[in-house]
Order: structure tokens, then sequence, then C-alpha cells
């Protein structure tokens, strides 16, 4: 399915993504989803990346709480330009390289669903209409959203894929 553009679109394929990553991670023994992944890559396992989907989810959380308040959020992260995105990412990495996988899987669940409700509460001009809200700039809440669910489960999918050849 193409990017998103409407609220079904993104539901349905933020939901599809979801389920597609939490499939095949399943499908692995315990064993083979702790191994490291080759050399090459700064998400180094299967929690490494799930970590990241989760804080990314937790960043959009907080620039949608933020922004719809009134205030200018701190994007991507405080301290932090979208130049800089990669040392933002290794900083996450680590944050998160000592916990355990199934805490990861429980927080991203979670914020899975958080984040989805922000999708459930807006009519689809809310979500994909260009510079409706100030915080987004000239794009649209729903542009936000495709990047932090949808576009983002598929990363995540094709780079374990990749990983576990």
């Amino acid at each position: 399915m193409p990017r998103p553009k409407t609220k079904d679109e993104l539901l349905t394929l933020s939901e599809e993504n979801f389920r597609k990553l939490n499939d095949f991670i399943a499908a692995y023994s315990d064993n083979e989803k702790e191994k490291k992944f080759p050399k090459g890559t700064m998400n180094r396992n299967i929690r490494d990346v799930l970590a990241h989907l989760h804080h990314w989810h937790m960043m959009m959380l907080d620039w949608y709480e933020v922004g719809m308040a009134g205030d200018d959020p701190d994007m991507p992260a405080k301290g932090y330009t979208w130049k800089t995105v990669p040392d933002l990412n290794k900083k996450i990495w680590e944050k998160y390289r000592d916990t355990p996988l199934k805490s990861v899987q429980r927080m991203l669940n979670k914020s899975y669903k958080d984040v989805r409700e922000i999708i459930h509460k807006h009519t689809n001009n809310e979500l994909f209409e260009k510079k409706r809200y100030h915080w987004t700039g000239t794009t649209s809440l729903g542009a936000y959203l495709v990047s932090a669910t949808s576009s983002h489960y598929d990363w995540a999918y094709k780079l374990i894929k990749k990983a576990k050849k």
C-alpha cells in the first residue's frame, strides 16, 4: 500500500505493518530473538529496533501534547536537530541497551496504542490538511503520524529481515 493519505489508510496500514512486524518476530525462538545482527548497524538486535520504535512513539506523543497545548515542541528532541538525528538515535540506543526484550515489547505495545488514540480522535481533515497546526510547520499532523507508525514499522521489519538472513 502506498503512503497513507487518509485516516482510514493510516489506521489500516499502521495496524497491518505493526502486526506484520510482531508476527515476524514471534516466529523466532527466544534465543534467536536475542542474537546480535551482523556488524554494520547501530541497532544490534531485535530489542534495539523495538526500543527505537517505542522511543520515537514517545517523542511523537510529546510533540503532540506540547504542540496541541499551543507551544512549540523540541523536534526531534531537546538539544537535537533533524540533521543530528543519528546522534539522537545513538542516545536512544544507549538508553535502552540494557532493557530486556520483554520489557521493551510491553513499552512498545503501550506507546503504539497511545499513538493510535491520537489518530482515532482526529478527522481526516485534521490529520492531513497541511499547515493546520502551527507546530507541524508546512506539513500535516498525519505526515508525522505516518512517519512514526506505518513507515517506521516497515523500516523495522525490513531491517530485522535483512539482519536475520
